[in-house]
């Protein structure tokens, strides 16, 4: 299976939830099929489930998507445990597990030998906890995870995409991506986009607030 069909699929399906996306070939491949200001890149691995699980708690009437790696997902596995202790109900985890660091040269992580992710997600307290090797399995999964309350856990077994013909735009977007999109941008222009969804200021500015009467 391949992680960018996966995307195409779920890109068809979260509509404008707000997705947190982790750094490297995820990030490309995501904003190719969703451009969009609702999407955050991570570029720091294993933050993505600790920042979806904030927005989720904040929003608590929106559904939340993390894409995540799984080498980035084992770098905060505390993530995961707090996730099941918070219990968020419209968090949607997606792990997209090719077995190596992909974006760093492809040295294995541990789900090549033996971590399974699904388990450790269960064991961490996320009952909905699931492992799909389909992209048709992979939709269903998501589109149950979108319709019922979670929080959902799903471990995507991919196939790594550079290997793969099926990415002929993935070079483009790359570049324009090293020269369209920057951290402190991509922070502001996802706020705007989460204040416009939810109709209220999320950030403050010192001219803003009032004064508090002595």
């Amino acid at each position: 299976m391949q992680r960018f069909e996966c995307m195409k699929r779920a890109a068809a399906m979260i509509g404008d939830s707000p997705c947190v996306v982790t750094m490297g070939l995820n990030w490309t491949e995501w904003d190719s099929v969703r451009p969009s200001d609702g999407n955050l890149q991570v570029r720091t691995l294993g933050l993505c489930s600790s920042i979806g699980l904030g927005l989720a708690l904040g929003m608590p009437d929106r559904k939340i998507v993390v894409l995540d790696g799984d080498g980035a997902v084992l770098m905060n596995l505390n993530g995961l445990v707090t996730t099941g202790s918070e219990q968020p109900k419209n968090l949607i985890h997606v792990v997209f597990d090719n077995k190596i660091y992909e974006a760093s040269g492809g040295t294995p992580t541990a789900t090549a030998v033996n971590a399974n992710l699904r388990e450790l997600a269960r064991g961490a307290g996320i009952r909905s906890a699931h492992e799909v090797r389909d992209v048709e399995a992979f939709q269903d999964i998501l589109k149950e995870a979108l319709a019922k309350e979670g929080p959902h856990f799903i471990a995507a077994i991919v196939e790594p995409s550079r290997e793969h013909s099926e990415h002929p735009r993935i070079d483009d977007v790359e570049k324009r991506n090293r020269i369209r999109i920057d951290e402190v941008e991509n922070r502001y222009r996802f706020i705007r986009y989460l204040e416009g969804l939810e109709g209220r200021h999320i950030l403050e500015y010192p001219a803003d607030i009032q004064p508090k009467a002595s």
